[in-house]
């Protein structure tokens, strides 16, 4: 049997991208949350924002660091998968890639040791800085990459030329149609996965009993952010619905199982999306829904898979899957939100079991959220890997075998199991560690304090005295 090389490069680069982009969403919201952290201990001077801070510090230094490993493989995929489209639009990715590193890398470099080694070696404000810093990091990186692959979604701003993206207006290159919807919806799911799983891991300490008043703190906060972020993240997500419906209608039919165009759409709840006969089988629906959510008019048109040809129809299946494994989930997080408020009176919100087991499991759905908005994202503008512009198959390297992508495929796998599991080992001894004072290190630092030659000084004068 031949290996297709397209196949397989496609399937590595999506295995790479789905395990990095675990990562980074945790990191951003995580990195935002310690630096409020940061900032209440500074403001208040209460010492239990302090010790959570510490803890999550220790979280945030293992999953940032299996970030950057998993991260640098994607730049190498560029060269050895998908040389011609590097090769193409190098006028425009080169310097988005570059200003990304000169301007978060080098940001999160400055300011990481300090948060992570800094504390009581400078300043409380100047720590305070660190954090707020390496967040703003977080933030700026992210602003690059959403930049560069919402210009692939929506290309504007460049031309193709001889085989050669050229750049006509940074502005608009930079700042696409899309990127403002994909770069929000991407913050609020950080900012989301970062609160349910500090509210999933207080929930799996509080149910043992385990550093109570630390952890109802941080379950607290948890729940304000989820109650205010998952509401507002169904908001952005209609309005990025609409944006994609005006410059990827052919995503947003793959995404509603919708085949031909018509009007009064019905919202699909379940159906099997046959794509070879172009319909689907085993409907469950809701009349019309469809059409009033993404027109705003009960009678609204929508388009259809079958307006393009055979060829350049996204996945169906993955894609109409995709989509309603993430709204699902951002449904159950809007009524963990709503659940957690009503159990406040009374304080019952950190005292309810069954709550409490539901938010450890609910620390995994951010996870599952983000790669099924990744799967639509990018399964739903197939075959395109510039949107319009340039295929897969033409961004594909030439002299690629199918054998050398399998080989590749396989290395990443092994070796992403082997930084996955030492990853996890650490992840799992810092949280059995928990956020219990490390007396032994107190009494040291006590003992340190008594040989100072000042302090030894101070009692061979009071030794003399007697």
């Amino acid at each position: 049997m031949e290996l297709d090389p397209l196949f397989l490069s496609r399937l590595q680069f999506a295995f790479v991208v789905c395990f990095h982009a675990i990562f980074p969403v945790f990191t951003i919201g995580l990195a935002s949350f310690i630096a409020f952290l940061e900032g209440m201990s500074f403001r208040t001077g209460d010492p239990a924002w302090e010790r959570l801070s510490k803890f999550w510090i220790q979280v945030f230094a293992v999953v940032f660091g299996m970030g950057v490993v998993s991260g640098i493989v994607m730049a190498f995929q560029f060269g050895t998968n998908w040389s011609n489209f590097s090769y193409a639009a190098s006028n425009f990715l080169g310097p988005v890639l570059s200003y990304e590193v000169i301007t978060a890398f080098f940001l999160e470099a400055a300011f990481l040791g300090v948060l992570l080694f800094g504390r009581g070696k400078v300043p409380q404000g100047m720590h305070l800085l660190s954090a707020c810093m390496v967040a703003l990091g977080t933030f700026i990186s992210s602003f690059w990459i959403l930049s560069a692959n919402s210009w692939m979604q929506t290309p504007v701003g460049t031309e193709l030329r001889d085989g050669m993206i050229h750049v006509l207006s940074w502005s608009e290159a930079l700042f696409s149609p899309s990127f403002p919807y994909r770069f929000m919806h991407m913050a609020l799911a950080s900012f989301l996965t970062g609160a349910f799983v500090v509210a999933g891991v207080s929930a799996w300490y509080l149910l043992r009993q385990r550093e109570v008043d630390l952890n109802r703190k941080a379950l607290s906060v948890s729940l304000w952010l989820i109650l205010l972020i998952a509401p507002t993240q169904a908001v952005v997500g209609d309005y990025h619905g609409l944006n994609t419906l005006e410059h990827q209608p052919t995503k947003v039919a793959a995404m509603e199982g919708n085949w031909q165009r018509g009007s009064g759409v019905p919202l699909l709840l379940f159906a099997w999306p046959d794509q070879e006969a172009q319909t689907n089988h085993f409907e469950i629906a809701i009349p019309k829904l469809a059409s009033f959510i993404l027109t705003h008019d009960w009678e609204g048109e929508l388009p259809g898979i079958a307006e393009v040809p055979y060829e350049e129809q996204p996945p169906v299946w993955i894609v109409f899957w995709s989509f309603r494994v993430m709204v699902g989930i951002g449904l159950l997080m809007i009524a963990f939100g709503l659940t957690g408020l009503v159990l406040r009176r009374g304080g019952r919100y950190w005292r309810t079991p069954w709550f409490l087991n539901g938010m450890r499991w609910m620390s995994i759905t951010p996870f599952l959220a983000v790669l099924a908005g990744w799967v639509v994202t990018e399964a739903g503008r197939a075959p395109w890997l510039i949107y319009g512009v340039m295929t897969h198959a033409e961004g594909l390297t030439p002299s690629l075998t199918g054998g050398m992508a399998l080989f590749t495929l396989i290395g990443y796998i092994l070796v992403y199991a082997v930084v996955f599991s030492a990853g996890l080992y650490y992840l799992m001894r810092v949280l059995q560690d928990g956020l219990e004072e490390d007396l032994s290190a107190e009494a040291t630092h006590e003992v340190e304090r008594a040989s100072r030659p000042l302090s030894a000084t101070h009692v061979r004068l009071e030794q003399g005295e007697h």
